[in-house]
């Protein structure tokens, strides 16, 4: 079992079958969801001082939800909790009806494939808990397990509960869902405006209504029977003056694999191109969430080849960088005390340095994992700067304060507001040079992003299995034939490419150490090496790390410019290096 701080994972369907859509999730699998919930009630009244603490319980679509939450809900009963269950829910619905409670258990494997699930936790402050906290979790868990009683222990928590206590929380549920929906709308809401007050919050939707009353939008999502088909989409679009398509919208109907990836987003593209053939010329944006709805990249009408385009999830981390700068630049920019910054991890294209640099605002850089990114921006906010927006480029989607979790609605109503709000692409024309027209559209708005040539996170390259158990060894082995080939290779590099010299820089937890000489420091997080050219500017890096959610080692290459054969030639060479370390 995975047990990270963006989730604990593993294969809950009972025949251990990554694709299995059983709903059976077996005795041992019972077993860790009953010591998972008990870990983390202990935890949280330790954390909160409370004796009955209130909290919230939900689960993402996936067919093996429902026997989990029923082992979790019969624990956190057994342990004196106060339980609000809430069926079947998206990540930041839940996360933002928990700001009102102590705490969170939330069932879902989020982009894994659905034979997988596991448990995310957190407090009240709308995100998981951080590194540090789960390793708490981590301890208790792993200590539970071993006990050689764990089975007999679990199976009296079960029985310890009334029959007529669980009956009673599941009856409660349908209330405690709506009230999860409304205050999921009222912090969204905050979240696109950036102010709190309801009043100020209406005069920028106005802005959005007027706008597409003159130019319509309409979205296109495939919800790929996610979590997201039970929450506040449609009405939250339509609300403000936006045509809604959905496909694939009854809950727990994944027909396709579930990671929001340029290979599975085909179907939204095609859904836009039948309805803009049907005369739905307002179908420019689309979506596709993964299971448990906190993430979603983006389809888009390009009028000019009049057909349906993907972006990379790159690009849609670029995009929503863009337009949230832009859209704080408006709000803020006058202040003299204004210092915008964005968060990111380790392999965020460098694009987002290009854009960020256009608006005066400072990169922050983590170790890969959502809650590194958030604390991240924490610290930067407690040292002065304006943090917009944060998230991680290399996974798309966005995290847009003061929300701590990625959230499709704010991807797409970044864009919404870049194309429909006065001011804000002129702004970014203007400070980046790019020529700015009256009658522009999404496709001219993303023509002007910075070109980089990036390895897509799901690509089968992009994903070794490494023997080493020990990652510091094998960067430290990585580091000597790194340097030992360098020598060997960096005069064809500078002939052909212009890359002249590099940097070692180590991401673990929020924490960023450059020009390493030691790779083997950098342990389990991220390493990433970035070339330069001439002008002693960054032009391409290739970056590792094993994954911490999944039994794999991830490594991909960033490469300014439209340059497929120099990303392609740095990645096989870090994949070669990384091969002959491994053995």
């Amino acid at each position: 079992m995975i047990l990270s701080a963006s989730g604990w994972r593993k294969v809950f369907a009972k025949s251990g079958e990554a694709q299995d859509n059983t709903p059976e999730i077996g005795a041992e699998n019972t077993v860790l969801a009953v010591i998972a919930a008990e870990v983390f009630a202990d935890y949280i009244r330790n954390a909160t001082k409370q004796q009955s603490p209130v909290i919230v319980c939900g689960m993402d679509a996936r067919p093996t939800g429902p026997a989990i939450s029923s082992a979790v809900i019969h624990t956190l009963l057994a342990k004196k909790t106060i339980v609000r269950y809430l069926g079947i829910t998206a990540a930041p619905e839940i996360m933002a009806y928990a700001k009102k409670m102590d705490g969170f258990i939330y069932i879902s494997a989020s982009h894994n494939p659905v034979g997988h699930n596991g448990l995310k936790f957190g407090l009240n402050d709308g995100g998981v808990l951080n590194s540090e906290e789960n390793e708490k979790l981590v301890k208790s868990f792993t200590e539970k397990c071993a006990d050689l009683q764990a089975m007999q222990k679990a199976a009296t928590v079960l029985n310890s509960c009334s029959t007529s206590d669980v009956d009673w929380i599941y009856a409660e549920s349908p209330e405690c869902k709506q009230k999860a929906l409304s205050s999921y709308k009222a912090f969204i809401r905050e979240v696109v405006t950036a102010v709190k007050t309801p009043e100020k919050q209406n005069e920028v939707f106005s802005q959005i209504r007027k706008s597409t009353e003159k130019h319509p939008v309409g979205v296109v999502c495939d919800m790929n029977g996610s979590a997201r088909t039970l929450s506040i989409d449609r009405d939250f679009f339509t609300e403000n003056g936006i045509s809604f398509y959905a496909i694939n919208n009854t809950a727990g109907d994944i027909v396709h694999e579930i990671i929001p990836e340029a290979e599975n987003l085909v179907w939204c593209a095609k859904e836009m191109e039948r309805l803009q053939a049907e005369g739905h010329t307002d179908a420019v944006i689309g979506y596709m969430p993964d299971c448990d709805g906190d993430r979603g990249n983006i389809v888009y009408w390009d009028e000019k080849k009049q057909k349906a385009d993907i972006l990379k999830a790159q690009e849609v981390f670029a995009l929503a960088v863009l337009a949230e700068l832009a859209y704080a630049d408006m709000l803020y920019g006058s202040a003299a005390d204004y210092k915008p910054a964005v968060a990111v991890n380790g392999p965020t294209s460098m694009r987002i340095n290009e854009i960020a640099e256009v608006f005066g605002a400072k990169v922050f850089r983590a170790e890969v994992g959502e809650a590194n990114v958030v604390n991240t921006a924490r610290n930067a906010r407690n040292a002065g700067y304006t943090v917009r927006i944060c998230g991680e480029g290399s996974n798309g989607g966005n995290i847009t304060h003061p929300s701590s979790v990625r959230d499709p609605l704010s991807s797409v109503f970044a864009i919404i507001k870049l194309i429909n709000i006065d001011g804000l692409y002129r702004t970014w024309c203007r400070k980046s040079g790019h020529t700015y027209k009256e009658d522009f559209t999404l496709t001219d708005v993303i023509s002007t992003i910075p070109v980089y040539t990036t390895t897509g996170v799901s690509e089968p390259r992009a994903i070794l299995h490494i023997k080493a158990a020990d990652h510091a060894l094998l960067k430290g082995r990585f580091q000597k034939i790194f340097e030992t080939e360098w020598k060997i290779k960096a005069d064809t590099f500078s002939k052909k490419y212009g890359i002249l010299t590099y940097e070692s820089i180590l991401t673990n937890g929020t924490a960023e150490v450059r020009n390493t000489a030691d790779f083997s420091v950098s342990g389990r997080g991220g390493l990433k090496i970035i070339f330069s050219d001439r002008e002693k500017k960054p032009c391409a890096f290739i970056w590792m790390r094993g994954s911490g959610t999944e039994p794999v080692f991830r490594i991909m290459c960033d490469v300014k410019g439209s340059a497929e054969g120099e990303e392609r030639e740095l990645l096989e060479w870090e994949t070669d290096m990384l091969r002959k370390a491994d053995n």
